[in-house]
């Protein structure tokens, strides 16, 4: 399994830190955390990763973005989304994309569509990639470092989330049904 982790590790993490990798990056910082990845090289490969994809969804949104969100249909919630974020937010948005779940590929294209110039983007690009990358990676490797030293606790710490979750759901469903009541 070492072995397996050692060839491919590094490689996976490329791969997912092409899309929304977060997952990926996760398990590289347990694993760095336990020795078998450094956590150095998984910083610099999602760093490239990120920052590779990032570039070349930018130009494909600047080349042929409207026509690619017009053959997808099923993007457009997405590209609509991320748009009204961009127009409101400018240089914010392209620096937090990362990290706002479910438009995170479409951004890029959506940013190259809109009219970004390239070196504003690729300079606030190369900024995001750097904060993504090493926040992602050190959160998870201390992360890890938390649940490994804690790991005696986990069962109860799952035991007080899932009775809270229950908890937040009852009491959601219970203000749902005095609302409706209400209603009529």
């Amino acid at each position: 399994m070492q072995e397996f982790v050692e060839n491919w590790g590094y490689i996976a993490v490329f791969l997912g830190s092409l899309v929304e990798g977060e997952s990926i990056i996760f398990i590289a910082g347990f694993l760095a955390h336990e020795g078998y990845l450094s956590l150095h090289k998984i910083i610099l490969i999602s760093f490239g990763g990120t920052l590779f994809a990032d570039q070349a969804l930018y130009f494909v949104g600047r080349h042929f973005g409207k026509s690619v969100i017009n053959r997808f249909p099923s993007l457009k919630p997405r590209a609509d989304r991320a748009f009204r974020l961009l127009h409101r937010y400018d240089n914010i948005f392209i620096l937090s994309f990362r990290f706002i779940y479910g438009i995170r590929i479409i951004s890029p294209v959506i940013i190259g569509a809109s009219g970004v110039g390239v070196k504003r983007f690729v300079l606030l690009n190369f900024i995001a990639a750097l904060i993504w990358s090493v926040s992602s990676c050190v959160v998870a490797y201390y992360f890890a470092d938390l649940i490994m030293d804690k790991f005696h606790l986990l069962p109860k710490i799952i035991l007080v989330l899932a009775a809270v979750g229950v908890g937040a759901w009852y009491g959601v469903y219970k203000w749902r049904n005095r609302a409706s009541r209400k209603a009529m």
